[in-house]
């Protein structure tokens, strides 16, 4: 019988990663990559049953979740970050589908949920992502937004997972600037052209109309204009560092 290992991504989440775990006692293995946490992260998981392996992330994701593929003691994985949640329908379905064992990787439908708001339009909207597969040939890509690569055609599960997206707005406010920093420096690297006009002016007012028109971000009242216009000085932040990454190196 085919079994599976839950991997999860962590550093000083130990507010979340009880409720994440519990979550999966359904797998036959859960192993915490954790990038040397400061509070009790890695004692809360081993407590858990978790195997917990610490490795510096160094902001790239996609190196951590592939070094999590290599350390997975199973055939099937399931990523899961820790601010996330497998439903109990959800999880009779992985069971079902492992089970099956049929080359396939399948997308989950992920139901994004801030703590003391009600969003769910917008940057919250619903989104699909690619989490259960076979660990086989599988591996994964990028530092923010990791793309994950498998050789398997996908499938559509049909139950929902949870995503916690920020306790506060300290949390939320730290993590944009984290990842427009990230963000920045992946596109440099890349050697991603920037403009002032097109990627300081003019590319974060259509992130917002995107946002806030498109996907109805406008429907979720005040907390959706907030957002919205968040996700404006992200883009925006995002490239003004780019900017003046290039400019430092006299490259513009």
């Amino acid at each position: 019988m085919t079994k599976l290992s839950v991997l999860i991504l962590a550093k000083n989440e130990q507010h979340h990663i009880k409720d994440c775990i519990n979550s999966v006692t359904f797998a036959d293995e859960i192993l915490v990559i954790d990038d040397f946490s400061t509070d009790n992260t890695k004692i809360m998981s081993e407590q858990l049953g978790a195997r917990v392996i610490q490795r510096a992330m160094n902001g790239d994701w996609g190196g951590q979740q592939t070094f999590a593929i290599q350390q997975a003691s199973y055939e099937w994985i399931l990523f899961l970050d820790a601010d996330e949640r497998i439903s109990p329908a959800l999880g009779v379905e992985i069971i079902e589908a492992i089970h099956k064992n049929k080359p396939l990787a399948y997308l989950i439908q992920r139901e994004n949920k801030f703590h003391f708001n009600h969003a769910t339009h917008g940057v919250l909207r619903p989104d699909w992502v690619c989490r259960l597969m076979p660990a086989k040939e599988s591996y994964v890509e990028g530092y923010v937004h990791p793309t994950i690569i498998t050789p398997y055609p996908t499938q559509k599960m049909t139950h929902l997972m949870y995503h916690y997206t920020y306790d506060n707005w300290n949390q939320y406010f730290n993590k944009l600037n984290n990842y427009t920093y990230l963000a920045a420096e992946k596109y440099r690297k890349e050697g991603k052209h920037c403009s002032f006009f097109t990627d300081i002016i003019l590319r974060p007012m259509w992130a917002f109309v995107k946002v806030y028109f498109l996907n109805l971000g406008f429907l979720d009242g005040k907390m959706g204009f907030v957002l919205s216009a968040n996700h404006y000085f992200y883009t925006m932040t995002k490239y003004v560092k780019l900017y003046y990454l290039y400019k430092s190196n006299g490259k513009l």
